[in-house]
């Protein structure tokens, strides 16, 4: 078997979400005053923000909400625990979050390095959940958009990992076939039981050495460790 297409997911696989999104939760902390509304700091706003996005993209992923709600209930939600019925701050704080966050340009170790690596040799591509807009404002800003050949969102053909179909959608955009692509995500279950269910060999991406029971194709804990592969 020869490899020809590698896929890539974008959040928490080479762009770092966490740091990215922590770092802008703190920005937004300060900006709007919410410790003069009654939030005790950052830190504690930040961790009840992410309880609420996280069971609301649960819900987004299986169309269970909209893009939309998803945007205004995340803030809305955080600022009610705190007693702050606000929707209009909250409506601001979601705006401001979606414009600053995207720009944020904070990668995993070794990403530029590993593309750099394979680039030429394999096309590249991006199979990722996020939003399509805000997406390509990530890909662009952490000058990444040169790597991939294609950037499939969930968004752009109306269903989320690990539906098989966006997968067969990226598949024949790229012109290429399972046995020659594989996938490198961070998701066990959304990306790489999700790739595998069709064919495609996973990498799972497991920086945290996380204990599971799953069989992949490939396990790193490191980017770099892909040049090992290739």
């Amino acid at each position: 078997m020869k490899i020809r297409h590698i896929f890539f997911d974008l959040d928490r696989t080479l762009w770092d979400f966490e740091t990215n999104s922590h770092s802008t939760l703190e920005e937004l902390f300060s900006t709007f005053h919410l410790k003069e509304k009654g939030i005790p700091n950052a830190d504690k706003f930040i961790q009840i923000y992410k309880a609420h996005n996280e069971k609301l993209w649960g819900l987004y992923r299986v169309g269970e909400i909209s893009q939309k709600d998803l945007r205004r209930e995340r803030f809305q939600r955080a600022l009610s625990d705190f007693g702050i019925q606000n929707s209009v701050l909250a409506a601001a704080i979601g705006e401001q979050y979606i414009s600053i966050c995207p720009k944020k340009n904070q990668l995993f170790p070794s990403s530029t390095e590993v593309l750099d690596y394979l680039f030429g040799k394999y096309k590249l591509h991006i199979i990722t959940n996020g939003f399509h807009k805000v997406q390509h404002v990530k890909l662009k800003h952490a000058n990444l958009t040169k790597y991939f050949d294609s950037i499939i969102t969930s968004e752009q053909i109306g269903v989320m990992k690990p539906n098989p179909k966006i997968f067969e959608f990226a598949l024949e955009t790229a012109n290429a076939r399972s046995s020659e692509s594989v996938y490198v995500g961070d998701d066990l279950k959304v990306d790489i039981i999700g790739c595998q269910n069709l064919g495609i060999d996973g990498i799972y991406f497991n920086p945290n050495s996380e204990k599971h029971t799953e069989k992949v194709a490939f396990e790193i804990s490191c980017l770099s460790q892909l040049k090992e592969i290739f």
